[in-house]
């Protein structure tokens, strides 16, 4: 059955990383870059301190963990444990695997971190911000981001999957705490004002 699933994954791979282009080529590698999101990131944090005032300062350590947490499992906990080989570094299939600018990153993909860190930001602001324009266009956007992934020939399908559901699963936890922390802090806050 396992078997099974990686040959599906293998030709999912290869199909969506067979559609390519130089225009798509040079779109998909500004937006696998982390630097690329930078502003983005700056409007959430924006919007945070905006909503929150000084409390941001929780929220935006909070965001700090998630990420920290979110790449650190999907290293430590994933890719150095299933020793999954990126498609790039699969010796069955790395002469049809198409990179872009020969860069293939380290050996092992499953699972995918850039897919972890992005739905895990996008599932803790979701839940922040608790709006549906903004959560569409939040998961809209790791979607893109995890895609460009497989269209960069550096993760299967399945890596990304993996990487998704992890990251939702950090998201809610994390947001969990982070609900538990401000509610322990607004109690004594109130009671040292009595």
């Amino acid at each position: 059955m396992i078997d099974f699933l990686l040959e599906i994954d293998k030709k999912w791979f290869l199909f969506l990383n067979g559609i390519h282009s130089p225009f798509w080529d040079t779109i998909m590698w500004y937006v696998s870059e982390t630097k690329t999101w930078i502003p983005l990131y700056a409007v959430i944090l924006f919007f945070i301190f905006r909503q929150l005032k000084w409390k941001g300062f929780i929220t935006l350590f909070f965001i700090i963990l998630l990420i920290t947490l979110s790449d650190q499992i999907s290293v430590r906990f994933f890719k150095n444990v299933f020793e999954r080989l990126r498609p790039c570094h699969n010796q069955e299939i790395a002469n049809f695997v198409h990179i872009v600018n020969n860069k293939c990153g380290g050996q092992f993909g499953f699972v995918s971190s850039h897919a972890s860190n992005t739905f895990s930001l996008a599932m803790f602001t979701s839940l922040l911000f608790r709006n549906k324009p903004f959560s569409i266009s939040i998961f809209l956007w790791a979607v893109v981001v995890s895609y460009s992934r497989i269209y960069l020939g550096v993760h299967f399908p399945f890596d990304i999957l993996g990487g998704a559901i992890l990251g939702i699963i950090i998201g809610i936890l994390v947001y969990k705490t982070y609900q538990l922390t401000t509610k322990y802090i607004k109690t004594k806050s109130r009671h040292s004002r009595l």
